[in-house]
């Protein structure tokens, strides 16, 4: 189809297409049925507050118009949605409605959303299918891979599953709603897949970084293209994450501690994991003797305004490490950290010292602003 990218997840049988592209919203039809959804399938959509009264409306009728019986279930907005209690909500709609074992659950919205979506089809009647209809640019790597879940007061993402979705389909017009903190929050993701995969990549999109911060086309299709791509090089050789597929956590060990600490109020999801990506390339520097790593990584997220400044944040180091100790990546009580033997190169370790990450934490921070 003219001006739309399109990859390809490979999981041989279970294998599914991306599509990114502007309008892809109004044909979502048309790609259903490409990916052979017929008419007897019942539809479910579910979305939150903030994007249904954006999307809902449109989807729901270019699905009816053609042929299909459409039902939906609205959220509310923001992390509290992925809930138990929501959970619950969901899955009695879903039996109130009589949907069966041939129902679609279609995911409208962002990383929220796709999670609990995906977790509602991953479990309802021992798991239906789903598609995923990502509205910002944090959901191009939350709604690739097939990671679904939701949180548990003690931890987040700690009640989930792997169920991949039948489809992708991105409709970049979407973003241009995105308020410009949640545009740097989505675009620490993106750097993180050149960081840990492709270092050209991270040249490109420092670059770009003025067109892509202002969701310039065609810059914004390419830079979510070649993130996406390396999603799915990385989930198609580890779908379940016994191995490489834990370099996609590069900064996340912190920044989930970051964001639980703050009560998932203080930081976007991309700003915590963007202090944790400095933070990461610091220890990284100390543990491969890269020197420079670090000052490179601040420097093109701030180029994104991101900032990688983790002195301003109110908990000590002990509290950071306490909470990272909680985190569902630890193993055996050993701490697993993913780091980068360079730029584009990264591994996982679960060798690192606790006092390297302690002097890490008391170095000064340089800023690139």
């Amino acid at each position: 189809m003219e001006g739309v990218k399109t990859l390809t997840v490979e999981l041989g049988e279970r294998s599914y297409p991306i599509w990114i592209g502007q309008g892809l919203l109004s044909s979502v039809a048309r790609y259903l049925q490409e990916i052979g959804i017929s008419h007897n399938q019942t539809l479910l959509v579910v979305t939150d507050e903030h994007v249904g009264s954006l999307y809902l409306a449109p989807v729901v009728q270019s699905l009816q118009e053609a042929g299909f019986r459409v039902f939906s279930y609205t959220v509310p907005a923001g992390e509290q949605a992925k809930s138990l209690a929501c959970y619950e909500k969901i899955m009695t709609y879903a039996l109130e409605h009589k949907l069966d074992r041939q129902s679609v659950i279609v995911a409208l919205g962002g990383g929220v959303v796709g999670d609990l979506a995906g977790f509602v089809a991953s479990t309802f009647m021992r798991g239906i299918p789903f598609i995923q209809l990502p509205t910002t640019l944090l959901a191009h790597d939350s709604s690739v891979g097939g990671k679904v879940a939701i949180n548990h007061p003690l931890g987040k993402n700690m009640i989930g599953a792997f169920h991949q979705p039948l489809a992708v389909i991105y409709d970049t017009a979407t973003l241009a709603t995105l308020p410009a903190r949640e545009v740097a929050s989505g675009f620490a993701e993106v750097l993180k897949h050149g960081f840990i995969w492709d270092e050209t990549f991270v040249q490109w999109l420092q670059d770009n970084a003025e067109a892509c911060r202002r969701l310039q086309e065609p810059f914004l299709a390419e830079a979510l293209y070649r993130a996406c791509q390396v999603k799915s090089q990385v989930v198609s050789q580890d779908e379940k994450e016994n191995g490489l597929r834990a370099i996609l956590n590069f900064g996340h060990t912190f920044g989930h501690a970051f964001e639980a600490l703050g009560h998932y109020q203080r930081l976007t999801h991309g700003e915590a994991v963007a202090i944790g990506m400095v933070l990461a390339a610091h220890v990284s520097e100390v543990v491969y003797q890269q020197r420079g790593l670090a000052e490179r990584v601040t420097r093109v997220l701030s180029t994104y305004g991101l900032s990688g400044e983790w002195h301003t944040l109110p908990w000590s180091f002990e509290e950071v490490l306490q909470k990272m100790y909680s985190d569902k990546k630890v193993i055996a009580g050993r701490l697993r950290l993913v780091l980068l033997e360079r730029m584009g190169k990264a591994v996982l370790t679960d060798h690192v010292d606790v006092e390297i990450l302690r002097a890490v934490w008391s170095l000064p921070f340089q800023s690139q602003v």
